[in-house]
């Protein structure tokens, strides 16, 4: 037994040590990229950051053969992410003012609410822009499939297989 885990241990200090090159030798340079597309220096240095905690939870990442492409890859993910949450955000924001004050939820609410389109977003970014709109339709805003296919310019069967794919992705999401 004691063999095995001197086995573990040497894995395990392999891979800290990939790992802490990776850090060393990239780092610097996707800073760099991320200050020059995001134009604020602590959201770049955020987006780094987490883009090496991705890393750092690959299964195996003595396969990387190309770190920066990967580093790239996962960088822009997450940026497309973040901008998207922000649409969110903005989106919310502005339809809660055109809202009477009266009507207007606290700010947990608020939070809550943008916390939870958050989660939808993810749960539907696999799928289609219309898929996502026909689904968004039929459940929140209760539309026929009718209304929907006239809305979206496709029959209703076509509606009926998109409020599907979103039924399914959100099932599949579930813990």
């Amino acid at each position: 037994m004691a063999a095995r885990s001197g086995f573990a241990l040497v894995n395990l200090n392999a891979r800290q040590d990939l790992l802490h090159q990776l850090f060393g030798d990239h780092h610097g340079w996707l800073l760099d990229r991320l200050r020059a597309r995001l134009g604020c220096p602590s959201d770049a240095a955020d987006m780094a950051s987490e883009t090496f905690v991705q890393v750092v939870a690959l299964d195996d990442p003595h396969s990387i053969r190309e770190p920066r492409a990967l580093l790239t890859t996962i960088a822009k993910r997450l940026m497309y992410a973040s901008w998207r949450r922000r649409d969110l955000e903005r989106a919310y924001r502005d339809a809660l003012a055109n809202e009477p004050q009266q009507y207007a939820p606290s700010a947990e609410q608020q939070a809550l609410a943008i916390e939870a389109l958050i989660e939808i977003d993810r749960l539907l970014e696999g799928l289609s822009s219309r898929a996502r709109a026909a689904f968004l339709y039929s459940q929140l805003d209760g539309l026929t499939y009718a209304e929907i296919a006239r809305e979206l310019g496709v029959s209703a069967p076509r509606v009926h297989q998109y409020v599907v794919q979103g039924l399914r992705a959100c099932f599949e999401a579930r813990p």
